[in-house]
């Protein structure tokens, strides 16, 4: 390698302290972001904290630049510190992956996958087929995280996680894209609400009641936006909304509290309206339905446990119906 310049200099000099991060100094910043605290991170390694710390400083003097803050409340990254954490996560999974990978040779079936999905499905659909899973295949093991479609999405694409469930359809090229599940969105109002002698009500109602509604990036709102911009002269956009909030739990609660009404899964809501504590009223007579999408990346490699899990909620489709 010829060196001409100064600046050609530093960046030789950085390459070679970058060869100089090690997996442990790296898993030593996982565990520090995990636990927050010095003293629990070393514990969580077996290390002695001055060990950890000693890991943390030769990280830093790697890269040149700190990775973390100590502050009265625990750590926080730095900007440099932010990057190396996320790639230090991915290489940590790619070592999973390749771990799983070397074990498919003798076919077992066991492993780990790792999900997101976004609300509906991760609250009120995956824990019950996850325990009929489990039941099955118990060597299997299921990680969810619950977050938004479109964060669902992206983190399919980014390979932060290997399969999600999603609220409405995507045509991204890179993924496979599977309706799974059925769901019907209902217009849900408290006890003793005014609506409950009508017997239905129209958009025009609708916009002038107060609303509660979801936050953007919700496959939930976006659908009854999609809904209202077909068929009705009223966007959302002109609704009386009183409340923006991040899950369904949330805007149910809301309901029952008295805060306004909501179009809300109805998968959310069987429990409350079997008991009495909720009410479906029937909105313009229309019924505003979606599925919900399986997504995984065409690249990703299935191994065994995969197909296993794709398999078995494929078998589910007819097990959630949009009604009661």
């Amino acid at each position: 390698m010829i060196i001409n310049n100064a600046y050609d200099t530093w960046c030789f000099m950085m390459y070679d302290r970058f060869k100089n991060i090690t997996m442990q100094q790296m898993g030593a910043l996982i565990s520090l972001v995990d636990e927050r605290s010095f003293s629990r991170a070393a514990k969580k390694m077996y290390l002695t904290q001055p060990s950890l710390t000693k890991h943390i400083k030769n990280l830093e003097d790697a890269i040149n630049a700190p990775v973390v803050v100590r502050k009265n409340t625990g750590v926080s990254l730095t900007t440099e510190g932010k990057i190396l954490y996320d790639y230090a996560r991915r290489i940590f999974k790619l070592v999973d992956e390749a771990k799983e990978k070397i074990a498919r040779v003798s076919e077992n079936e066991s492993g780990n996958v790792f999900i997101s999905a976004s609300t509906i499905p991760a609250t009120y659909i995956l824990p019950s087929v996850l325990k009929s899973f489990n039941e099955a295949y118990g060597d299997i093991r299921c990680y969810v995280q619950m977050n938004d479609s479109e964060a669902t999405t992206n983190m399919a694409l980014d390979d932060q996680v290997e399969i999600g469930f999603i609220g409405r359809p995507c045509t991204n090229n890179k993924l496979i894209v599977e309706s799974i599940w059925k769901d019907r969105l209902v217009l849900v109002v408290p006890a003793g609400h005014p609506w409950l002698k009508k017997h239905s009500v129209t958009v025009d109602d609708l916009s002038r009641e107060p609303f509660i509604i979801r936050e953007r990036g919700s496959a939930t709102r976006a659908t009854l936006d999609d809904y209202l911009q077909s068929s009705s002269s009223i966007p959302l956009s002109r609704f009386n909304v009183v409340s923006e909030l991040g899950s369904s739990e949330a805007v149910k609660e809301a309901i029952i509290a008295g805060l306004g009404v909501s179009i809300i899964s109805i998968h959310a809501v069987k429990r409350e309206l079997k008991s009495g504590i909720l009410f479906e009223i029937s909105f313009e007579n229309h019924r505003i339905e979606r599925n919900f999408y399986l997504i995984y990346k065409k690249q990703f490699g299935l191994m065994r446990h995969h197909e296993l899990f794709l398999d078995f909620i494929r078998r589910t489709r007819q097990d959630f119906p949009p009604n009661r």
